[in-house]
């Protein structure tokens, strides 16, 4: 499929993630609808082109597991913290399906922690299934289980799902040496592999989502979503943010 304007899908299906403060105002904390229809408007954008789309989700704008399970003090056991972490991330799944349907976007909201009065369970052909009829599928709870990110549960599911990549929506413009809001002289990236990732501690995504895409191949775009139109440039393969993947296919598409 291509759009008047010329675009086409560069990837088939892709797995968003987004962080759960994408949802709210700089400075904020809670669900700003007027953020959620932003992303929304990107994303269906990117539909439109033809691409098949997964988001995943967190839930920092509301509650962060870790945040109870190493507060001084804290009688909440870190399992039942994180557990609180998933729920948060089902909260800002529904909002997503809000603002999505909203603008016209069919929408399905599965999570990995069972609650059949709220959302569907997560089962990966049922989620295909919704994603090949043209269904944007907000997957939300993670994967389930406490101690995991919603880094590695994007990475998981990306995986599960064949995408062809995970598209880490960020602030900023990409992966930098430094800060960029701290150093302004910080170095922006353009193509790195998941060994320098690890080896400089770049902090990209967790460790766990890194080293499970390099085992599997999985490449990953980090991009600035906040700039209109950079979600459609990255789903048609556009020059936009920070490339990781193998060192041979980094080279390769630089020759390109």
């Amino acid at each position: 499929m291509t759009t008047a304007d010329g675009s086409s899908p560069h990837f088939r299906r892709i797995i968003l993630k987004l962080s759960g403060e994408s949802l709210c105002r700089p400075g904020e904390r809670g669900i700003n609808m007027e953020e959620v229809v932003a992303i929304a408007e990107q994303i269906k954008l990117a539909l439109e082109v033809g691409c098949q789309i997964g988001l995943v989700v967190g839930g920092g704008n509301i509650l962060r597991g870790a945040q109870f399970s190493t507060l001084a003090g804290s009688k909440i056991e870190a399992a039942t913290a994180h557990y609180m972490g998933m729920l948060a991330t089902v909260i800002n799944a529904l909002a997503l399906q809000e603002g999505l349907e909203g603008i016209g976007c069919s929408t399905r909201v599965m999570s990995a922690i069972r609650m059949d009065g709220v959302c569907e369970q997560f089962i990966r052909r049922r989620a295909i299934r919704h994603m090949e009829k043209g269904r944007i599928v907000v997957l939300a709870a993670g994967t389930g289980s406490p101690f995991v990110t919603t880094d590695t549960a994007a990475a998981q599911r990306a995986l599960e799902l064949g995408a062809d990549i995970v598209l880490k929506a960020t602030k900023v413009d990409g992966v930098y040496s430094d800060d960029p809001e701290k150093n302004p002289h910080a170095v922006l990236y353009r193509d790195l592999d998941y060994d320098t990732v690890i080896s400089q501690n770049l902090r990209v995504m967790d460790g766990t989502a890194i080293t499970q895409c390099r085992e599997h191949q999985m490449p990953i775009l980090v991009f600035n979503f906040k700039k209109n139109g950079n979600i459609v440039k990255a789903v048609s393969g556009g020059r936009v943010g920070t490339r990781i993947g193998p060192q041979s296919t980094l080279t390769e598409a630089g020759q390109t």
